[in-house]
């Protein structure tokens, strides 16, 4: 029974319970993607069906994760599909609690505004962008934001962060950013704004069938 009701696992080498962060950041991507396609539903055709479905399996996804075993978690499952031919990196479980309790916190509260009491408001819309953050971050940067906020209220240092953030280091000269670096940026930011300033009517042509074969 203990196997079965467990958080983390225990790896050799690894003197606490650890937990793959290629699968978490993976199975990140899977519910960013449909949260994301399920808020652009409901932003261009008033289609709340697929986010009700989003939200009911992401906080049974969670409850897993948290109150059962994340191994036995199908996004975890799946993403540990996806990244198997890829070396595991290990990350401390304990970290990954806390973010992931903040998980059934925001998601169960979505549930009940949007799937029991079937509303929405302001509410709903923040705490849906507040998930997408996270996830976002978590899958395209590989940074925990549940994991910082461990830290703020536990007052200890993690361990085993994800691309060793938890200890102190100086930057290879490989990671460092110089200024000519962040000037190109800097031009980059300005060239999108001036695109949008000078050529937004153009943009906003609807583009033609060019061969005909989509009808009217």
């Amino acid at each position: 029974m203990n196997k079965i009701f467990k958080f983390g696992e225990d790896v050799e080498g690894y003197s606490i319970p650890v937990l793959n962060e290629r699968e978490i950041r993976a199975a990140a991507g899977i519910l960013f993607l449909a949260t994301f396609i399920s808020l652009m539903l409901i932003m261009f055709k008033n289609n709340f069906v697929p986010i009700k479905y989003v939200i009911s399996l992401f906080f049974t996804d969670f409850l897993i994760r948290v109150f059962i075993n994340p191994k036995y978690a199908p996004t975890l499952i799946i993403g540990r599909l996806i990244v198997s031919r890829q070396n595991p990196e290990y990350v401390g479980a304990k970290q990954k609690l806390f973010a992931w309790v903040i998980g059934v916190m925001l998601s169960g509260t979505m549930l009940i505004f949007m799937v029991i009491v079937n509303s929405y408001s302001p509410i709903t819309g923040i705490i849906c962008l507040i998930c997408l953050i996270f996830l976002f971050f978590e899958t395209a940067f590989g940074i925990c934001l549940g994991c910082i906020f461990y830290k703020i209220f536990y007052k200890e240092k993690a361990q085993y962060c994800p691309g060793e953030i938890c200890d102190v280091k100086a930057k290879q000269e490989i990671q460092k950013t110089s200024i000519i670096q962040l000037i190109i940026v800097i031009a980059f930011i300005a060239l999108a704004f001036l695109i949008g300033y000078f050529f937004n009517d153009f943009f906003t042509v609807k583009p033609y069938d060019l061969f005909g074969i989509f009808g009217k």
